[in-house]
């Protein structure tokens, strides 16, 4: 997979654009993009995993909600789709510290008591509302987004990420394999573990260990989380079931000094010191 910046760290620009041969991402600059990442959310999180709509959702045939009008949006666009919002393809909601102030909480807080994040002296990056159309689930589409990141994460001086990420239902029995092997295996250390809010805590540790094969587990997790792992991020203390999204949600947490992924050190090497 050959990977180039178009613009370098423009500090007026952004990161640019980093582009595989039709494809690129980058962060949204225009109304119609983050109304094109909103309908390819609406389409995946409504029409195809089964998530109930309000009224002003159905009618407007969007998942947009307050966050959106202070996060930034990362997304993959199509080029061989021309330059409207047909190409639009997959996309990543970033939220930091500064824009979470605005609304006086991140988007997390619904679900995970974040005191410990919060007390993280760096700056932090919510990751949320990640989702690739049909089409786009590929390798080289997850790769392209974890790239942006590793821009995004690089250009703000991002020290730690975490965000709500999702497995497929609220069948507690269905998933109790991923989650035991999650609250087994991949436990935040304790000054960096949120917890699932009492009224909402769903325990993780439902098998006990050697009573199911955690290979298995691990391989069945949804490849976002399984992204999260590989960077070695933890979860946090509980799932929490989302009745109107149709899942049952983690909280991941990833210190970026762990993030050795090749993207990153490309941009380290692009930038230099500054």
């Amino acid at each position: 997979m050959t990977l180039t910046l178009d613009t370098v760290f423009d500090p007026e620009a952004g990161f640019g654009e980093l582009r595989s041969g039709n494809l690129g991402v980058r962060i949204a600059t225009r109304p119609w993009e983050v109304e094109a990442a909103q309908r390819l959310r609406y389409q995946v999180f409504f029409g195809e995993m089964g998530a109930s709509a309000d009224a002003e959702t159905a009618r407007t045939g969007r998942d947009a909600d307050a966050f959106d009008g202070v996060a930034d949006h990362l997304l993959v666009l199509d080029h061989d789709k021309g330059e409207g919002p047909d190409s639009v393809v997959g996309t990543y909601r970033l939220i930091r510290r500064p824009a979470a102030a605005r609304l006086g909480r991140f988007y997390s807080d619904d679900e995970y008591d974040l005191a410990p994040i919060l007390a993280f002296g760096g700056e932090i990056l919510e990751l949320g509302r990640s989702c690739t159309h049909a089409d786009y689930r590929t390798r080289g589409t997850l790769q392209l987004l974890w790239g942006g990141i590793a821009a995004y994460v690089f250009k703000h001086r991002i020290a730690l990420m975490f965000g709500c990420a999702s497995l497929p239902g609220t069948d507690l029995d269905a998933n109790a394999a991923q989650l035991s092997y999650l609250a087994q295996h991949h436990l935040a250390p304790e000054a960096l573990r949120p917890r699932a809010l009492p009224e909402r805590y769903v325990g993780m540790d439902r098998l006990p260990a050697g009573t199911y094969d955690a290979k298995r587990a691990m391989l069945d997790l949804p490849p976002l989380i399984k992204g999260y792992l590989r960077l070695g991020g933890f979860v946090g203390d509980g799932a929490v079931l989302d009745e109107p999204f149709n899942t049952t949600d983690v909280c991941v947490v990833v210190k970026t000094d762990q993030v050795t992924d090749k993207y990153y050190k490309h941009y380290e090497r692009k930038v230099g010191p500054g």
